[in-house]
């Protein structure tokens, strides 16, 4: 009778150390991408799709997040606005007119209303199965899978948090608002107290100069993320990006553009591919960590083919 005894205390043990901690909770996506944005020594690169997947559906909608989720995407940018029944809603303009079939402003609709609209495809076809999506909506798909970027949110910052906090999704929330520090203080200390990353914008002039960015670096407290643009190449470009990743601070470039990344943008990578280098190449030389794309799959390829990304 005692062997019994050790024998069903030890399975009992055995079964206690499973329960409780025998292996550890894998990481979910957007865990594992936040550490790596955190993680000033990585050499890895995170993918942000602009508008979600809009070459595919329509934009800012849930079937456009759901497939750069599926593509192993690390952010998504997204756009709110608020209806006039306060709800926040995802959409990049102010009004409905170009990204769906009916016109006036958004804030001219309560959401039932809105609801009732349907979203335009990447080529203006209207898709009968699917609306404008609530930020609540937007979120319960992102939550776990991937952080997102809230663009033209600044002024709706308290809602935003609210439909964060409801969802689960706050450590997921990038921020990010124009002007110097001065203008971004307040900012940067809502967002430091909800838990939010904050990321101001700055941009560097023809001339090379940057009145925002020698602000931040005259002292105090450095953001965790800086987004950088730069209509032009030039070598205040480098000094720049060396004295903010010096300071600690990974820096975002968009790379949808070339008016915002002096011309190493996604369509001359796409359309020159042999020579993709020559421009992604660059702009990774600078110590950028994080790109806005609005080519993804074909980013993720580049870069996981240079080791860069998992």
């Amino acid at each position: 009778m005692r062997r019994l005894y050790i024998i069903v205390a030890v399975l009992a043990a055995g079964l206690f150390l499973v329960s409780c901690g025998g292996s550890k909770p894998e990481i979910t996506p957007a865990a594992k991408a936040r550490s790596i944005l955190m993680d000033k020594a990585t050499d890895k690169i995170l993918v942000a799709s602009h508008r979600a997947d809009w070459r595919h559906h329509p934009e800012n909608s849930i079937p456009a997040i759901e497939s750069v989720i599926k593509m192993g995407v690390d952010i998504v940018e997204i756009d709110v606005a608020m209806t006039s029944d306060g709800i926040l809603v995802l959409s990049h303009d102010g009004t409905v007119d170009r990204c769906t079939n009916g016109s006036g402003p958004i804030s001219s609709y309560t959401l039932d209303s809105l609801k009732l609209l349907r979203l335009k495809g990447p080529h203006g076809e209207i898709i009968d199965s699917t609306g404008i999506p609530t930020l609540e909506e937007a979120l319960a798909v992102c939550k776990d899978k991937i952080l997102v970027n809230v663009d033209h949110g600044w002024n709706y910052f308290p809602q935003v948090l609210e439909v964060a906090e409801k969802t689960g999704c706050v450590d997921q929330i990038i921020f990010k608002s124009g002007g110097d520090r001065q203008a971004t203080a307040d900012a940067m200390r809502q967002c430091d107290e909800a838990g939010i990353i904050f990321m101001p914008i700055v941009s560097v002039a023809k001339d090379g100069t940057c009145p925002a960015i020698e602000s931040y670096l005259d002292g105090g407290k450095m953001p965790v993320m800086f987004e950088v643009c730069f209509s032009e190449d030039s070598p205040a470009i480098d000094k720049y990006m060396k004295a903010l990743t010096d300071a600690g601070s990974k820096i975002w470039v968009n790379s949808i553009w070339g008016s915002l990344c002096g011309n190493n943008d996604d369509e001359r990578a796409y359309k020159s591919q042999e020579d993709a280098d020559h421009y992604y190449g660059r702009l990774i030389s600078l110590g950028f960590k994080t790109f806005q794309t609005d080519r993804p799959g074909y980013l993720l390829d580049y870069l996981r083919n240079k080791g860069l990304h998992d």
